[in-house]
């Protein structure tokens, strides 16, 4: 699993750093290989069988979709705070703060929706193995994309 995990860092550290250099169409395709990866990292360190897969998987397919959401979310925030850096404002600076907050609840708020799922129909032990290599995934992500970004001042 360490291994794997790295190497999900390695991909996201390649992405994250190329997405803001890009333009729309390439900052999607990069987010379709970041979800693709994603999924067979997870494929590979839940280790689930037939039946658990069959269970599994349409449960991780929704949580996906409501993520990309928050993501969307989460690049306009950023797309702002580009446009805003060279002239940022006290309201600007408050109002990129309130959301980039409201982002991080959401996400934790939907984690924990579809671990309840996951520990509905399968077990906490599995739900446990999936949000922990879910934090480390967005923790890689998270920090990459903080690496991009120029403090504000």
């Amino acid at each position: 699993m360490k291994r794997t995990l790295l190497a999900l860092i390695a991909f996201c550290s390649l992405s994250a750093a190329a997405a803001p250099a890009f333009s729309q169409d390439a900052t999607e395709l990069l987010r379709a290989d970041l979800r693709a990866s994603k999924t067979a990292i997870l494929t590979q360190v839940m280790d689930l069988d037939g039946p658990q897969s069959d269970l599994f998987w349409p449960i991780y397919r929704d949580y996906e979709a409501e993520l990309i959401t928050l993501n969307d979310e989460m690049l306009a925030m950023i797309t702002d705070y580009a446009a805003n850096y060279g002239n940022m404002t006290d309201a600007v600076a408050k109002d990129l703060l309130k959301r980039g907050f409201a982002i991080r609840e959401k996400r934790t708020k939907l984690l924990k929706k579809y671990s309840g799922k996951v520990q509905k129909s399968l077990s906490p032990m599995v739900a446990a193995r999936w949000v922990q290599a879910e934090h480390a995934i967005q923790a890689a992500i998270d920090l990459q994309v903080a690496e991009q970004l120029p403090l504000a001042k």
